[in-house]
């Protein structure tokens, strides 16, 4: 299927690696044309190298911490001079904060920074551009919303959520829709850092009924999909990807 995507341009932020790096290469292969930002430099080359040398154009890179206004506002002004306003925007930037019950405000405050500020703040820069085209598509990779456990990053994308659904109704006359996406246990460095492989068998077994870890491209897919012109019908959404990790209808 053609997505229509040619020649679209997107910037995908938490890039460098796993999902982020998974979602910049299907756009890629469906013809956009791709800004993928991070904080690590390496990563980001790291990247384009690989997908030049798998013979698909190679993405715009720019290096940067969106946790910080600064941040947000340099990402937003070089991908627009790099490839022309931006029509797609993917919020992918993010990780995992478990905290304990005394947590402070310092430890919330950074979990917020990364899972909803800074898609806030970035989407805010780069809304006025797609509301004068009356066309854009704006997706953002959340969390599952049903924790084992006291995890700040997901308090913060149960925020993200909210925020993208209110979003969306304000937006869907002007052609910009809005969704989300929360991964299940996709193969990410995150992931690999919390799931040990001698304890993946006994995860897998009691919560994840298709019997495996997601790979990036089977949430990539879903993604280029919502970033398509096919996809205007849809907006204010949640669309797990979990292999039926969820137990309950959002």
């Amino acid at each position: 299927m053609d997505l229509l995507l040619k020649g679209r341009r997107c910037l995908v932020t938490g890039a460098s690696a796993g999902i982020g790096a998974g979602i910049v290469e299907a756009l890629t292969r469906e013809g956009a044309r791709v800004v993928a930002t991070a904080r690590r430099k390496d990563l980001l080359e790291s990247l384009a190298d690989s997908m030049e040398v798998a013979g698909l154009e190679r993405p715009a890179i720019v290096a940067a911490d969106i946790t910080e206004i600064d941040g947000v506002k340099r990402v937003a002004r070089d991908a627009a001079a790099t490839v022309g306003p931006i029509e797609i925007l993917v919020n992918c930037a993010g990780g995992s904060r478990p905290v304990a019950v005394e947590a402070g405000d310092d430890a919330w405050d950074e979990a917020f920074a990364i899972n909803f500020t800074a898609a806030r703040r970035l989407t805010t820069e780069l809304l006025p551009a797609m509301r004068q085209a009356r066309w854009g598509r704006i997706i953002n990779v959340t969390g599952l919303m049903e924790p084992h456990f006291l995890n700040a990053a997901l308090s913060a994308k149960a925020a993200l959520h909210l925020w993208a659904k209110g979003l969306s109704r304000d937006l869907a006359a002007e052609g910009v829709t809005i969704n989300s996406v929360p991964p299940g246990r996709i193969e990410s460095e995150q992931v690999d850092r919390l799931y040990p492989t001698d304890e993946r068998a006994d995860f897998i077994k009691r919560y994840i009924p298709i019997g495996y870890f997601g790979k990036p491209a089977d949430l990539a897919n879903l993604v280029a999909f919502l970033a398509s012109p096919l996809a205007g019908y849809i907006t204010g959404t949640v669309i797990p990807v979990d292999g039926g990790m969820s137990q309950f209808a959002y």
